[in-house]
């Protein structure tokens, strides 16, 4: 998994980490399998709004270094040592993603207008926004509009459909 990693993201892999429902689950098998338990979340959970109002459902945290230095490279003052490459993902604000959906104004719709849903503008801001967010792949980038809240998807200028904003499909996409 470690190799996968530095191929695929171009850095090392340190740790890895999961959560556990313990209404649930006790987490014998990440115990079995020598991964630490860390204590419990403060139990919010990701919403499609953000994050809940409430912690209801703390989780059990688990983790399992990779390397026998993990913790000593995480906590490391110098962060080169973690030898991160590429460029981050780039966070744009409300604003700069509302204009996303102009700079495609211009360009023609090549699909035929019988089934079209949802405007050419929009799909390519959506998915422009996603892959600026890191998203690569059209299922990385129909997950990242399917988390997109009401207000985001407002501001891409989605399509209404009973009161609420519907972002295009991963076939859409």
């Amino acid at each position: 998994m470690a190799a996968d990693w530095r191929t695929r993201f171009g850095h090392p892999l340190f740790l890895l980490e999961t959560f556990v429902d313990p209404q649930r689950f006790h987490g014998g098998v990440y115990r079995a399998a020598n991964w630490m338990e860390l204590g419990l979340t403060h139990g919010y959970r990701r919403t499609r709004e953000g994050y809940s109002a409430e912690a209801d459902a703390p989780k059990r945290i688990f983790v399992r270094p990779l390397r026998r230095d993990a913790r000593a490279q995480l906590t490391h003052l110098d962060r080169d040592r973690l030898q991160l490459r590429g460029a981050p993902k780039i966070m744009r604000n409300a604003e700069q993603m509302r204009q996303l959906r102009q700079c495609f104004k211009t360009i023609p719709d090549p699909r035929r207008s019988q089934g079209r849903r949802h405007r050419l503008p929009v799909v390519l801001g959506i998915a422009a926004g996603a892959t600026l967010c890191g998203m690569r792949g059209y299922k990385a980038i129909a997950d990242w509009a399917d988390a997109l809240g009401q207000k985001a998807r407002e501001r891409f200028d989605c399509r209404r459909e009973n009161g609420r904003y519907v972002v295009p499909s991963e076939y859409v996409i």
